[in-house]
């Protein structure tokens, strides 16, 4: 079974039809011990890091999310549910994360060059890196398939976890892994047959 953290978050029901459309045993749950009882733990959210990391914290479920992902449970994140993964965020503030990811999450305002739209909405390419081999979530996933994006946040000094990158003016951070820890940017319940590839090599993972 799958659970996909419910800590009131986002509109998360197109994530959990995306996986009940591939076929999976998805739940949605704020439910400690449901969570801790599933097979695979999916993190999503959407909004401002500071307010999700509190509300996660708040639930008591910030805790067991990564008590678990620590035992070697697979755990993918999602958009902010990626970012809720680094150890901190620089969103209004600084905040801190869960730290299953090194580095930071920073705006890419600073970065975009003149004329890029901010916040980055829309569909872009996946590139892999070339010196290490492609991440199992990307198995049935080729160079410059695209994905749908939503952010003006991204995850950086990171570079041991990329899996994924993306060029938006400069390349940015699509997605990070680190052992059992998997976080995608992008939306994959967006991205079409490309974003259910994804999903459905998750779902296939062993713990």
């Amino acid at each position: 079974m799958i659970a996909i953290v419910d800590y009131g978050v986002g509109n998360i029901f197109s994530l959990y039809s995306s996986f009940r459309h591939i076929g999976a045993d998805a739940r949605l749950s704020s439910d400690p011990g449901e969570i801790r009882r599933a097979d695979k733990i999916v993190l999503p959210g959407v909004g401002a890091f500071g307010d999700a990391a509190r509300k996660l914290r708040n639930s008591g479920l910030a805790d067991v999310v990564t008590e678990e992902a620590e035992k070697g449970k697979p755990l993918l994140g999602i958009c902010l549910g990626m970012q809720l993964l680094f150890e901190k965020s620089f969103e209004y503030g600084e905040h801190k994360g869960l730290g299953l990811i090194p580095g930071c999450v920073v705006s890419m305002e600073p970065v975009v060059p003149e004329g890029y739209k901010v916040p980055h909405i829309g569909w872009n390419a996946l590139h892999f890196p070339k010196d290490r081999p492609k991440s199992p979530i990307f198995r049935d996933v080729r160079e410059g398939d695209f994905v749908y994006f939503v952010h003006t946040y991204y995850g950086t000094d990171c570079s041991e976890a990329v899996i994924a990158t993306t060029e938006y003016g400069p390349e940015l951070t699509a997605a990070v892994s680190a052992g059992s820890v998997y976080g995608l940017q992008f939306h994959p319940e967006k991205s079409g047959e490309t974003g259910m590839k994804i999903l459905k090599a998750f779902c296939d993972m062993e713990g």
